[in-house]
């Protein structure tokens, strides 16, 4: 399935509140960090200098993922969620390849992300992609146990 990416609008919120919050309830549990993300979602990441992107299938929105700052030229890829209904048909690789894109036409160092290696198509995909496992002393989340990281220059 063909989505069209765009970036984050106000009209757009409740949509990234909904996917996510649905994704973590279903494979996890929501966190406090997750409610403070997610219920202020401009405040926390776009306005502290990352982005927001949607997937669009017509006009209904059917994923989001963001990319939170973390320091200068690094991001850590976040809060990715597709539709229940519509997991399975590439959006998500679509999301992704996405981001990488925006991220090397930015100049970017880096992109990391935090995960759980019960998630196994999503460590899949990300490996796809490049992504390495690294070091994770810092992770935000509980449910973490994996940090993996692509490098930008290597691409």
């Amino acid at each position: 399935m063909k989505v069209k990416i765009v970036p984050y609008s106000d009209k757009y919120s409740k949509y990234f509140y909904d996917l996510n919050y649905d994704w973590l309830n279903e494979f996890f549990y929501v966190e406090e960090y997750d409610e403070k993300v997610l219920k202020n979602c401009k405040t926390e990441i776009i306005d502290k200098g990352g982005f927001i992107f949607f997937a669009l299938n017509n006009s209904e929105v059917i994923g989001t993922m963001a990319l939170i700052q973390k320091e200068r030229g690094v991001y850590e890829l976040n809060k990715m969620a597709v539709k229940k209904d519509l997991r399975g048909n590439g959006i998500g690789h679509q999301l992704i390849k996405f981001i990488i894109d925006y991220s090397v036409d930015k100049n970017f160092e880096s992109i990391i992300l935090y995960s759980n290696t019960v998630l196994k198509n999503s460590i899949h995909l990300y490996e796809k992609f490049g992504f390495k496992e690294i070091d994770n002393p810092d992770a935000p989340y509980k449910r973490s146990d994996i940090k993996m990281e692509l490098r930008l220059s290597n691409l």
